[in-house]
């Protein structure tokens, strides 16, 4: 989500459906169309390389399990082992080099 603050954008990262809410007066005053729906989906979908329907929350998965083992009195299952630590400065320099040195799309 991207929200303002002090004069600058600030995005923060949503865990759980009801923090979503609806826009409000945010929304856009002229109706939007399918097309552009669909043009949006194309956009985020060629920029980013990643298929929705493939992201999971694996965090939040897990810890519904572990609250509700602990609920029912129950152990929890093992703890799977953390994944390292991605350097994020690291991984957008190395994108942008890649970028640079890759043929233009049609």
């Amino acid at each position: 989500m991207l929200r303002p603050r002090r004069g600058v954008l600030v995005l923060q990262t949503l865990l759980w459906g009801d923090e979503l809410r609806e826009p409000g007066d945010l929304a856009p005053s002229a109706p939007v169309t399918d097309r552009e729906l669909e043009l949006a989906e194309v956009l985020i979908r060629e920029l980013t390389g990643v298929d929705v329907r493939e992201v999971h929350d694996e965090y939040g998965q897990a810890l519904e399990q572990l609250v509700a083992a602990k609920a029912g009195g129950g152990q929890p299952a093992e703890l799977v082992e953390a994944v390292p630590v991605v350097d994020l400065m690291a991984a957008l320099e190395e994108s942008v080099r890649a970028a640079r040195h890759s043929p233009p799309r049609s």
